[in-house]
């Protein structure tokens, strides 16, 4: 797992799980007990959010998750690295967590129905027939790097390489930024919990400021 404190204001602490990996979680959730958030934000959705909270956090019995075959070749290829879980782990933990010491977790993503609108805005039907293609190739022949940190990173390069896909990206990141920017102005300190390959982006928008996350959305 990568994490860092935000240079531009050190109460803000980015944390990156790889998706997935169950020893994530364990890492994820001794990094928020070193850091002590007074709030939490992850990168769901609130329907996202509600949906782990409610199945399973809250629940007494799991539910069976159905994966796509994108997403079982996705496991398959994390298993090399030790056990895998689904949902993604790194954030039961977090919701588990906020729940346990009163700590608030909030969504930080577009709802689905804004998350679908950003997604056909950017996303046509040329760049969606790639993406499929993409995630079919993958299936058959998952990227094998020596780490799980770089097989999300290889894996979400192959998914999302396209113009249309990185501009929907930029988009989503985009606003999960200014969420934030909401949430640090009622509450120090702030964790922000989102997926391993949005690292980078998310950490370069939040490093910019308000002004500069604003003109790039």
């Amino acid at each position: 797992m990568i994490h860092a404190r935000l240079a531009r204001d050190p109460s803000v602490l980015l944390l990156g799980p790889v998706r997935g990996v169950a020893e994530e979680a364990t890492r994820l959730a001794a990094a928020l007990e070193a850091f002590g958030p007074a709030a939490i934000g992850i990168g769901l959705s609130e329907e996202e959010r509600q949906g782990l909270l409610d199945y399973f956090v809250l629940s007494e019995a799991e539910p069976v998750v159905p994966l796509t075959n994108a997403e079982v070749s996705e496991v398959r290829g994390l298993v090399r690295f030790g056990e895998v879980r689904v949902p993604n782990p790194s954030f039961v933990e977090t919701l588990r967590w906020g729940g346990e010491r009163g700590v608030p977790v909030e969504a930080l993503d577009p709802t689905d129905d804004a998350a679908a609108s950003l997604f056909t805005e950017h996303i046509g039907y040329f760049e969606l027939v790639r993406r499929t293609v993409r995630e079919r190739q993958l299936s058959r022949s998952p990227p094998s790097p020596s780490t799980a940190d770089e097989f999300a990173l290889a894996w979400d390069r192959e998914v999302s390489g396209g113009r249309g896909s990185r501009d929907f990206a930029r988009a989503r990141d985009a606003y999960l930024v200014r969420a934030v920017s909401g949430l640090r102005a009622t509450r120090s300190p702030v964790a922000v919990v989102v997926d391993r390959e949005r690292f980078e982006s998310v950490r370069a928008l939040l490093e910019a400021g308000p002004t500069r996350t604003a003109e790039g959305f």
